[in-house]
C-alpha cells in the first residue's frame, strides 16, 4: 500500500480442508467437547458463513465471511459481510489476531507471531477494501474506531471457541490497525507486536522524514538515487512520451490524478522512498552510477522497477482508494523536500490524498485522531511491542513510550527496511522479544521465564506458511 507507493504502508507481513483424511494430525478436528468439528463451530457463530476451506498440513484453513453493522453506534442501520480468514490450529493453543490493514489475503499465512507461539492466527480483511464493502458505500463510515469495531466483534464472536490468549498483530498500516485496536479496546487482547507502524501526530510537521533521507544509507547510494530521480525529471519530455506509449498499450487512464503529467511525476518523487521501503544497501549496486550518462531506458527502467508507472493511474489507485482516503481525513501523509532537484523541474510536489480518491467522495481531515492515538499509547500501552526497520523511511515517525507504559518496547532492527521483524533485531532484542510474546500468549516455558535468551519460535519455519515478502503493488502506502 505503485509498486513502491509513498504512503502506504504495505508491509504486508503476510500473514482445508487437509482433506477430512489428514485434519486430525495436527489440527483437531473437534471442539472442545470432543465431538463437534471446528468448522461446524465457526459457522455456528451467528452471521458467520463459509466461503471456503484450503487444504493445508497441520492446519484447518477457512476463508470466511462475517455479517457487520456498517455503523457500529447505529447497528441498525445496515450491514455488510467482511472477509476473515482463520489458521486454525489447535483450540487449546492461543490466538493470533492479525490484519494488513488492506485486503486479507486468502492464501495459508503465518505472521512471525504466530510462528513463534505455534499458534492459530484470525486474519480480517478491513472494511471498504473490496469485497469487504459495504454498498452503497457510505465513506463516513471508514475511521479507525469503526475498523477496530469491527475487530473488537470478531474477538467477541471468536473468544467463545479460541479460549486461551490473544495477541493482534500486523505490519505497516496493519501495524497502525492493531495499535489503534489497542487503544479503543484494551481489555481485548493479551498483548500487541506492531511491525513499521508509521505514527504521523502532526501532519502538516515531516522535517523528520527530511533528515532520515540525508543520513539513511551511504552517501554513495544516496548520490545515486538522487542523481535518477533528478534526471528522469530533467528527461520529462522524451520520458513521458514513453509513459504515454505505455499507457495506451496498457489501458491507463489518468482521471483521478487529473493528468498522465502529474502522474509521471507522482511516480518520480516516490523513486528515493520506495528504494528505502523496499530494498537494502547492498541492492545500490542496481541503481546506474552516474544518471547523467544512463539512457532514457536505463531510467526508466530503474524508475518503473522501484516504484511503477501504472501506480497513479485510475488503475492502479482504485484498488487503494480507502487507504488514501484515510490518509487524506485521519491516518496523515508524509512531504518531503527534494534539495538535490532544482525547483524548475518540480511543477506539484508530493501530492495530497485527496488527489487520488475520485472527487464524488468528500473528505475533511480530523487532526486530532492521530494524537489522541500518540497521547494514549505513550502513557498507557501495556504489553505492546514496536519493531521497526533502521532503513525504512516511514519508521521515521515512531510510535514512543512514556512513563506510563507498562512492559511495552520499541526496538529497531539494523539495516533492515520495510520487511523489519523481531528475527532481524540484535541477539539480545531478538531474545527480549520473543520472550515477551511467549509470555503474553500464555506459552513461556519455566526456562523462557528465567532467561529471555532461551526464548525461540515454538513452531518451525515453513517456507510457504511463512513466507513473509513485502507487498509492492505501490510505494507511499505504508
Amino acid at each position: 500500500m505503485r509498486k513502491a507507493l509513498r504512503w502506504l504502508l504495505a508491509l504486508t507481513v503476510l500473514i482445508g480442508t487437509l482433506g477430512t483424511a489428514g485434519a486430525a494430525t495436527a489440527a483437531d478436528a473437534t471442539g472442545t467437547d470432543g465431538t463437534t468439528d471446528i468448522k461446524e463451530r465457526l459457522l455456528s457463530i451467528p452471521g458467520m458463513s463459509l466461503v471456503e476451506e484450503k487444504p493445508y498440513t497441520g492446519y484447518r484453513f477457512f476463508v470466511l465471511n462475517y455479517t457487520q453493522p456498517v455503523d457500529h453506534r447505529k447497528p441498525s442501520k445496515g450491514t455488510f459481510q467482511q472477509r476473515i480468514t482463520v489458521l486454525h490450529k489447535d483450540v487449546a493453543r492461543p490466538t493470533v489476531f492479525f490484519t494488513s490493514g488492506y485486503n486479507v489475503s486468502t492464501t495459508p499465512r503465518r505472521s512471525e507471531p504466530t510462528q513463534i507461539v505455534d499458534g492459530n492466527q484470525v486474519s480480517l480483511e478491513y472494511r471498504f477494501f473490496t469485497p469487504s464493502r459495504p454498498a452503497p458505500a457510505d465513506w463516513s463510515k471508514l475511521d479507525i474506531w469503526q475498523a477496530a469495531s469491527d475487530q473488537h466483534r470478531v474477538f467477541k464472536a471468536l473468544k467463545g471457541i479460541y479460549g486461551k490468549k490473544w495477541i493482534s498483530t500486523g505490519g505497516s498500516k496493519g501495524g497502525m490497525t492493531a495499535t489503534y485496536y489497542e487503544r479503543f479496546y484494551p481489555r481485548d487482547m493479551d498483548g500487541v507486536v506492531a511491525y513499521v507502524a508509521p505514527n504521523d501526530v502532526v501532519n502538516k510537521e515531516d522535517s523528520a522524514y527530511d533528515r532520515f533521507f540525508a543520513r539513511v544509507g551511504t552517501e554513495e547510494c544516496r548520490d545515486r538515487l538522487n542523481g535518477v530521480q533528478r534526471e528522469a525529471l530533467v528527461r520529462r519530455e522524451p520520458l513521458e512520451k514513453k509513459y504515454a506509449a505505455y499507457a495506451q498499450d496498457n489501458g491507463l487512464t489518468f482521471k483521478t490524478i487529473g493528468s498522465l503529467d502529474k502522474a509521471y511525476e507522482a511516480v518520480v518523487l516516490d523513486y528515493v522512498w520506495g528504494f528505502w521501503q523496499y530494498s537494502l544497501v547492498k541492492d545500490c549496486d542496481q541503481i546506474p552510477a552516474d544518471a547523467k550518462k544512463a539512457t532514457d531506458e536505463e531510467i526508466w527502467s530503474s524508475v518503473d522497477t522501484i516504484v511503477g508507472f501504472s501506480a497513479y493511474a485510475d488503475q492502479g489507485l482504485e484498488p487503494y482508494t480507502p487507504y488514501y482516503y484515510q490518509a487524506g481525513t485521519q491516518l496523515g501523509a508524509p512531504t518531503i523536500g527534494f534539495p538535490h532537484i532544482e525547483k524548475q523541474y518540480i511543477r506539484y510536489g508530493y501530492q495530497p490524498p485527496r488527489n487520488f480518491v475520485p472527487r464524488d467522495i468528500s473528505m475533511k481531515f480530523q487532526p486530532a485522531a492521530m494524537r489522541d492515538v500518540d497521547t494514549w499509547v505513550r502513557h498507557n500501552a501495556r504489553q505492546m511491542l514496536f519493531v521497526y526497520g533502521q532503513n525504512d523511511p516511514w519508521g521515521a515517525e515512531p510510535f514512543r513510550l512514556g512513563r506510563g507504559a507498562k512492559d511495552s518496547y520499541v526496538l529497531t532492527a539494523p539495516g533492515m527496511n520495510h520487511g523489519a521483524n523481531v528475527a532481524g533485531l540484535v541477539p539480545e532484542q531478538k531474545d527480549l522479544a520473543t520472550a515477551r510474546i511467549l509470555d503474553w500468549a500464555g506459552v513461556a516455558s519455566s526456562a523462557v521465564q528465567a532467561d529471555p535468551q532461551a526464548a525461540k519460535p515454538l513452531a518451525k519455519f515453513d517456507a510457504k506458511l511463512d513466507k513473509r515478502d513485502v507487498q509492492r503493488e505501490m510505494t507511499l502506502r505504508p
